[in-house]
């Protein structure tokens, strides 16, 4: 028995153990967002918009499909692996689907970046930071909490702040206005361009590439 089975293995081990290129580097790319119809297009939900516009621009022709915690796609760029995941768990949980995968996929945190609405920046501006406060964002704040650290990469996307006080949350769960949808999707593909500088050459080139742009 034991020389048939090293007959076996000689013969089908390569196509039981498929080879993987140890030149690859793999990415979790996390897009923030609410799941639901009543949330699509709105300012919130900016990290799933990226990610959306991520994954369309792939010239593969990646998809999103169900996964544990939510929708995730695959896409290669040159010697990268983006996973890009939108969580289906409430905004304020998205730490547990950050975890979860980055466990699953044995990825250390620098190879993490989380993609985010802010509304401290003018619309459609980009900024790119390794680590930071999470600026009463309950999304990143739950991140931390479950990874132990603030000190993860994130891309915040401008979604302006005019608005009066007391009228945050409306605003931020609002659409945005004519003028900016016009403009919103050429900003979502230079957002998705930070995400490629990111993974294909660092945070520090990304931040000096597209920070303010």
């Amino acid at each position: 028995m034991s020389g048939l089975s090293s007959i076996l293995k000689r013969l089908f081990g390569a196509k039981s153990t498929p080879k993987t290129d140890p030149d690859m580097k793999k990415f979790l790319i996390v897009g923030l967002g609410n799941i639901g119809s009543e949330y699509v297009g709105t300012r919130h939900n900016a990290g799933f918009m990226i990610a959306d516009t991520l994954v369309q621009e792939d010239p593969r022709g990646a998809a999103f499909e169900s996964c544990r915690y939510g929708e995730m796609a695959r896409l290669k760029v040159k010697n990268c692996e983006l996973l890009v995941l939108k969580p289906s768990t409430f905004m304020n949980l998205s730490g547990n689907a950050v975890r979860y995968w980055m466990n699953h996929e044995k990825l250390p945190l620098e190879n993490l970046l989380v993609l985010v609405d802010d509304i401290a920046l003018p619309f459609g501006v980009i900024r790119l930071r390794k680590g930071g406060s999470d600026a009463g964002h309950n999304g990143l704040k739950n991140i931390a909490q479950e990874l132990g650290t603030q000190a993860y990469n994130r891309l915040r996307f401008g979604v302006g702040n005019d608005f009066a006080k007391g009228q945050q949350i409306d605003y931020v769960l609002g659409t945005f206005p004519p003028e900016e949808k016009k403009l919103l999707p050429e900003r979502l593909k230079v957002a998705a361009e930070a995400v490629k500088a990111f993974c294909l050459s660092g945070i520090q080139f990304a931040m000096t590439n597209f920070n303010n742009k």
